[in-house]
């Protein structure tokens, strides 16, 4: 397949999923410190590093994108499914920042980018679900707007990613509203999965292209049971929260022969960060309650996302060599939300 003449064009706010990703890795192989020892940290600065360097160029293409083609940002932001994937913005900077804390990276440019992605990530929870209350000018005085084209996993990220803040917030001085913020993504965390269900039942299976985004259900759990770690809550809640996260990974890993059998696709990128976080709870859990069995999973697990980034690395250099990737999405027919 020959490049698209204008790829800038295509170059959806989903892109910085894949910053999600590299900073989850790198942040599973610091948790495996405590086992592997420096050289499980030194993998870590790796790919911190290079999760930086591709948050910086696709910050920097996605500005001259804006500038270039708004008329595609806006449909983005109107898009029933894309318009959730602004929410990878700030989750990239409250990642990154988590990333700096647990690395030891000082400076204080790493405050105020948990600051912007704190702010932005809660400022696109509001956008997101403003969305359900009103009415589009265009439907006004008719029929409303199809609702259950929006709901799928993609939207845990701008409604449940504020659970994120505390991984980093305190450390950074931030510790009360960080705690207020992951309030308001554990309130939304249930709310979401039983619209997921109940869009499931009223409208049938969602399309294809979107199967790997059902991986998403396990990066909730994953990051509370990390903040649960990480406040030292009782073992047994953690666990819980843990077990919460075991079915989900099954559940999700129920159709990954489907999900992962169709061409490559940006969301295939929605594995990456949802298993790293998940990886990261088993071998912290591990240590903590001293489980050697435990820690056989998390280092299962560390071996599996591993081979799972490097594959959709592979991947996305292919789609980007024979303009699969930004390019036009054959998605399915889904009614825009109007914004």
């Amino acid at each position: 397949m020959n490049a698209h003449p204008t790829p800038l064009k295509f170059l959806m706010p989903g892109w910085f999923s894949v910053v999600m990703g590299l900073v989850g890795l790198a942040l599973a192989w610091h948790s495996a410190a405590p086992v592997m020892g420096e050289a499980a940290t030194g993998v870590s600065l790796v790919l911190g590093a290079l999760a930086v360097l591709v948050f910086g160029v696709v910050l920097v293409l996605s500005v001259v994108r804006f500038n270039r083609y708004p008329e595609a940002v806006a449909e983005d932001l109107r898009h029933p499914v894309r318009h959730a994937f602004v929410a990878a913005f700030p989750v990239s900077m409250l990642l990154l920042a988590t990333l700096a804390v647990a690395l030891g990276w000082s400076g204080m440019g790493w405050s105020v980018l948990w600051c912007a992605g704190s702010l932005g990530q809660f400022a696109v929870t509001v956008w997101v679900l403003k969305r359900w209350l009103v009415v589009s000018p265009a439907q006004a005085g008719g029929s409303p707007p199809p609702f259950w084209p929006v709901v799928t996993p993609v939207l845990l990220i701008p409604v449940v990613g504020n659970v994120l803040a505390p991984l980093a917030g305190g450390a950074l001085g931030f510790g009360l509203w960080s705690l207020a913020q992951f309030g308001v993504g554990l309130l939304l965390w249930p709310v979401v999965l039983a619209l997921l269900l109940a869009r499931r039942a009223a409208m049938g299976p969602l399309p294809d292209r979107l199967l790997p985004a059902w991986f998403i259900t396990l990066a909730p759990p994953s990051v509370v049971g990390l903040v649960a770690l990480q406040k030292q809550l009782p073992v047994e809640v953690v666990a819980m929260v843990w077990g919460t996260g075991v079915f989900f990974l099954l559940w999700a890993g129920s159709i990954a022969k489907q999900a992962v059998s169709q061409p490559f696709a940006l969301p295939f990128w929605g594995l990456s960060f949802p298993i790293a976080a998940f990886t990261s709870l088993t071998l912290k859990l591990s240590v903590w309650a001293q489980a050697p069995a435990l820690q056989l999973v998390g280092l299962l697990l560390l071996a599996l996302v591993s081979v799972v980034v490097v594959g959709l690395v592979l991947g996305t250099y292919k789609g980007l060599r024979n303009g699969s990737l930004l390019a036009p999405e054959p998605v399915a027919a889904i009614v825009p939300v109007q914004g």
